[in-house]
């Protein structure tokens, strides 16, 4: 086995010959290649405190309840997903309408080849960080079995480490055969995963992730599910959407007492974290290594994205999850209020949060074909509604 051991993050594109993808361009010249090393590995240092727990009392609450889901839920990548159907066709006018890219010179000056380039490259790059941040969760979760204090916290987190390697496979897979390229880890997701990583207290841990980058892929990866035309994704996304409502529910109940045993230094420094975080989680939505990739000018592309109607929403909708969360575990403090109020997601706070448990759909069965099912028939409603809205405004 060789290892090539990185003090940094390697910023190269990778590709994959044979993947489902026929636009696949295997030949560029910033990829990084089988050839390269077989095993690229970055390291961290971390002063991770962890603890014993001589208790070994199994307490039958929802944290055990939580577990206990998890165990019955397991799935399979190889066997619950069908990964024969074929690849479709991306709408590439569209894509650029929903990403204000319509009329942006430097795409338009793009033939049309490249223009089905750029598409395919955002969605690897999009998928990318699905994957790189299922890898943080692994790590992250792999830490809470050390340093999580009760006993069914540390038997939960065993779970859910067993989750995030199975969504690391799955996107891994879905990624190099699907698609065909991978894009390296976001910056800003990677600063975020950094310090949750290296923190030596095992509640930033749960803050960081379980509330503000797991509550946030839960809204992406809902979004992900309702707009792709690939019915693969769409399994793929449905099946770590249920384990991840699981995980972000389990840092919601177990954290919400404990925040209330905290000082007001120690509970304002929490606050100021999960604030930051989501700051940079909202930057880590721009595909700026794609308009590097394409030579675009970087700042330019970004300020035009964010500009449109759909990014600027899309922004600030994934958060209706974290803000109340944070506001039911005692975060949303006097102090940050303000700043989650300048940033126009403080509106969220007073929605349903993840304490609040829907068992029956926690427990529903792994039917990726039902699941499907349901999500069109809501689609179609949301449709005649906007349908018969927009009638309803033209009559007036």
């Amino acid at each position: 086995m060789k290892v090539e051991w990185h003090e940094n993050t390697p910023r190269k594109i990778q590709t994959f010959a044979g993947a489902d993808n026929p636009g696949i361009t295997p030949d560029m010249e910033d990829r990084l290649t089988s050839g390269d090393v077989d095993h690229i590995a970055e390291i961290f240092q971390t002063p991770l405190t962890g603890s014993y727990n001589w208790d070994y009392t199994v307490q039958d609450d929802r944290i055990k309840k939580l577990y206990d889901l998890g165990k019955q839920l397991n799935w399979d990548p190889e066997m619950d997903i069908d990964w024969d159907r074929p690849f479709p066709e991306i709408d590439h006018a569209t894509q650029a309408e929903l990403m204000n890219l319509t009329d942006y010179p430097p795409y338009m000056a793009l033939s049309e080849e490249e223009k089905k380039q750029y598409w395919m490259h955002s969605n690897a790059w999009s998928l990318s960080q699905f994957l790189h941040g299922e890898q943080g969760a692994l790590l992250v979760a792999s830490q809470l079995c050390s340093c999580a204090p009760t006993l069914n916290a540390k038997l939960y987190a065993g779970s859910q480490t067993f989750d995030e390697a199975r969504h690391v496979e799955v996107f891994n897979k879905y990624l190099q055969q699907r698609v065909g390229m991978m894009y390296p880890i976001n910056t800003h997701l990677k600063s975020i995963i950094d310090k949750i990583l290296t923190d030596e207290r095992w509640d930033m841990k749960f803050i960081g992730m379980q509330i503000v980058i797991e509550g946030l892929a839960l809204s992406a990866f809902n979004t992900t599910r309702e707009t792709t035309p690939d019915p693969v994704l769409k399994d793929v996304v449905y099946l770590v959407t249920r384990d991840e409502a699981r995980h972000v529910t389990f840092g919601v109940n177990y954290l919400e007492e404990f925040v209330g045993t905290l000082s007001d230094e120690e509970r304002e420094e929490r606050a100021q974290f999960a604030y930051e975080a989501c700051v940079v989680s909202r930057e880590r939505l721009v595909a700026t290594d794609v308009f590097a990739h394409f030579g675009w000018d970087v700042e330019d592309a970004r300020r035009r994205v964010l500009d449109g109607f759909v990014m600027s929403t899309f922004r600030n909708l994934l958060f209706q999850r974290v803000v109340p969360n944070l506001k039911r575990i005692g975060l949303m403090t006097d102090k940050i209020r303000p700043k989650f109020e300048e940033l126009g997601i403080l509106e969220y706070e007073n929605l349903a949060t993840d304490g609040d448990i829907n068992w029956a759909a926690l427990e529903r069965p792994l039917d990726t074909a039902e699941a499907q099912s349901h999500e069109q028939s809501m689609l179609a409603e949301f449709h005649d509604k906007a349908a018969a809205d927009s009638a309803s405004s033209t009559a007036a």
